[in-house]
């Protein structure tokens, strides 16, 4: 059993720093991007409603934490407006290729004297090459822990950072604990993510579970994300992906793109100009069978597109996915078939995201 657990397709599983912690709560463990992670506590849909109506504990220890300390030079590998950027604030930007294709996702925190960079776990070490291959020096510091406290009553498991707004990011210290503090998440939710020191994750996560917050599992985290309509890398995104087509536009600063100065810019703006073959789209399906990833889309019988991600909405008692269509198919109300064990399921295209966002501003 023990090997089970530490090996998974020949390779040895890293720890979070939180693992003791999750296995004395009696935590279900799985493999994710190299890690053993807790998928669940006590059941998906508990957790996922508790960070809905309170708030809940997520261990993300496994993403990678890096410092830069050359914005400007950073700034040409990103679509985002990075030395605009101020300090005690944070952005969610891309890390393009040549082909405007999404090598990751990932947030950037202005700390005054460098950038703090939160990457997916399964690309850390791709970006990391990829940074340096471009002549950048990167610091990182995979040992730490970072928590995610999730939901409408986050603020009472870090009344410390009640003074933030929505992407403010400030390093304070939480019952002796040094850490940096942001409040985002992945939830939709209000929140608050949270680094640290890997030998006080333990101290830290105890703390906020005393303070109220339920612990939370991978499973939550990802029926969360998805009712929130935001891609999960791997699954919605990739190296293949435009952002265009993907709704992330959000991210591409005008003035970097009327300039044109990073990687990926000139497919970014002929995207942008000419529109994509295929946008993902959210769909709410009839019934209560979920449709999952690469479960087919089509129209009138005709295969029009993929699913990339699909759950049983616990917020809304109906399944949804995320997929991509041809984009003449991709306005609200157009009703499409989600192919599902050879057999067609009703569903329509709906407005992301599914359930509204409910982040402190």
């Amino acid at each position: 059993m023990q090997c089970r657990r530490l090996i998974y397709e020949g390779v040895v599983l890293q720890k979070t720093p939180l693992d003791a912690l999750h296995r004395r709560l009696g935590a279900r463990m799985v493999e994710f991007a190299g890690y053993e992670m807790p998928l669940q506590y006590q059941g998906i849909i508990a957790e996922h409603l508790a960070c809905r109506t309170g708030a809940a504990l997520f261990d993300v220890s496994h993403m990678g934490q890096v410092e830069i300390a050359d914005a400007a030079r950073f700034e040409r590998l990103v679509p985002g407006d990075i030395t605009g950027l101020k300090p005690g604030r944070q952005r969610y930007t891309l890390l393009l290729n040549e082909a405007g294709g999404i090598i990751d996702d990932l947030m950037v925190a202005n700390l005054g004297l460098h950038l703090q960079l939160v990457l997916n776990a399964g690309r850390k070490e791709i970006d990391v090459a990829h940074i340096r291959g471009h002549g950048l020096n990167v610091v990182t510091h995979f040992d730490r822990a970072l928590l995610a406290v999730q939901g409408p009553k986050a603020v009472d498991a870090v009344p410390e950072a009640a003074g933030l707004k929505f992407m403010d990011v400030v390093e304070l210290v939480i019952a002796g604990i040094p850490c940096i503090v942001s409040r985002s998440g992945y939830t939709g939710e209000d929140g608050f993510e949270i680094g640290c020191a890997g030998t006080n994750g333990e101290d830290l996560a105890e703390l906020l579970l005393a303070r109220g917050a339920t612990p939370a599992g991978l499973g939550a985290r990802d029926s969360l994300r998805l009712e929130a309509g935001l891609c999960l890398y791997g699954n919605d995104i990739g190296e293949e992906t435009s952002p265009v087509a993907a709704g992330l536009g959000f991210a591409l600063s005008k003035k970097r793109r009327e300039a044109g100065h990073f990687i990926g810019a000139a497919a970014v703006n002929a995207a942008l100009a000419d529109g994509t073959p295929k946008t993902l789209v959210g769909i709410r399906l009839d019934g209560r069978a979920p449709a999952r990833a690469h479960a087919e889309i089509r129209v009138n019988g005709e295969l029009v597109g993929e699913v990339t991600s699909g759950c049983f909405s616990p917020s809304l008692n109906a399944p949804i996915a995320l997929g991509y269509v041809r984009s003449d198919l991709a306005a609200p109300g157009t009703k499409l078939d989600l192919i599902v064990r050879d057999k067609p399921l009703p569903g329509v295209v709906v407005t992301l995201p599914f359930i509204p966002h409910n982040y402190s501003r």
